[in-house]
């Protein structure tokens, strides 16, 4: 069993419970998951299974939306409701147009600091191990790109968002900021991940609806359609013979369902099963390398 379930994750979960509980459903160890959500959010968790996990670092490194609540005037070492309060201040009276003001200074591209409470190692401890002892290590602003902040709703001092963001932005950081430039502070009080690149939360099981069914696979993508994100190429048999001794193929060997762009990266296929990850580098043939940089291979299928 090899490919890609949709989960949507419940709340109280941490993603790992969530691997833990697909490796019993489909009866392998072999399960990674492509995001980490933290245990108060919920919604679009990418579970890879069997050479499924293969392809996780394609799938990571694609963008996010959410739909984000959050309490204005209360500060917690988390940055979220299941955190400790740190500090209690009061809220001015903020309206829609103000609040539009703020926000626009966290659209487009920003530097974000990771909270201590979060998966990033420091000397190869994660970072929430150091924050349950007491100790906060210096990071570094990491530069991320908020695609889309909309307001959604805004009761009294409840505020809930949709965000369209790139990999590596933290939700409860994104929050914290737009709290402190208000001048009250705020905390995350609810997340779901409506998106996760091209996967919609509409498309997502429950654990719940998959242990309930006899095989997972009607419900498993495989790994070509789990990139389905990415430009399909098709491949002739010799560049198919060629991979399996790692040449990269040449432009004349596939056939493109459209024109392909320098340094986009591309599914390479043969009778639309994934043979292998590339990137479209046309430049290479002048120096008998191929037209294409190979990433992954997966001639087994």
């Amino acid at each position: 069993m090899h490919g890609l379930l949709l989960i949507n994750k419940p709340g109280g979960m941490t993603s790992h419970d969530v691997v833990r509980k697909v490796r019993r459903i489909c009866h392998t160890r072999k399960v990674g998951h492509a995001g980490t959500l933290d245990p108060l959010a919920t919604g679009v968790l990418p579970v890879a299974v069997g050479d499924g996990t293969k392809i996780l670092q394609f799938l990571l490194a694609e963008n996010k939306s959410y739909r984000a609540t959050f309490k204005l005037g209360v500060t917690t070492d988390t940055l979220d409701s299941e955190g400790t309060i740190l500090l209690e201040r009061s809220v001015p009276a903020i309206g829609l147009a103000q609040l539009e003001i703020c926000c626009d200074r966290f659209r487009g591209d920003i530097d974000q600091l990771p909270p201590m409470y979060s998966a990033l190692k420091k000397d190869g401890v994660p970072l929430y191990k150091l924050a349950r002892q007491g100790v906060e290590v210096e990071r570094e602003p990491r530069r991320v790109t908020i695609q889309r902040l909309e307001i959604i709703d805004l009761d009294g001092d409840l505020v809930t968002i949709d965000v369209d963001c790139s990999k590596g932005t933290y939700i409860r950081s994104l929050v914290s900021d737009i709290g402190e430039a208000l001048g009250c502070g705020a905390h995350l009080t609810a997340l779901c991940r409506t998106r996760s690149g091209d996967f919609l939360l509409e498309e997502c099981q429950t654990l719940e609806d998959l242990a309930a069914l006899e095989t997972p696979a009607p419900v498993l993508l495989s790994l070509s359609d789990a990139l389905r994100n990415y430009p399909a190429v098709e491949l002739s048999d010799a560049a198919v013979s060629g991979l399996k001794f790692g040449i990269p193929p040449e432009l004349k060997e596939t056939q493109a369902d459209a024109p392909l762009v320098s340094g986009e990266l591309v599914r390479l296929l043969a009778a639309e099963q994934l043979i292998a990850m590339a990137r479209f580098v046309p430049e290479r043939v002048k120096e008998q390398r191929g037209d294409y940089e190979l990433l992954r291979v997966f001639v087994s299928h």
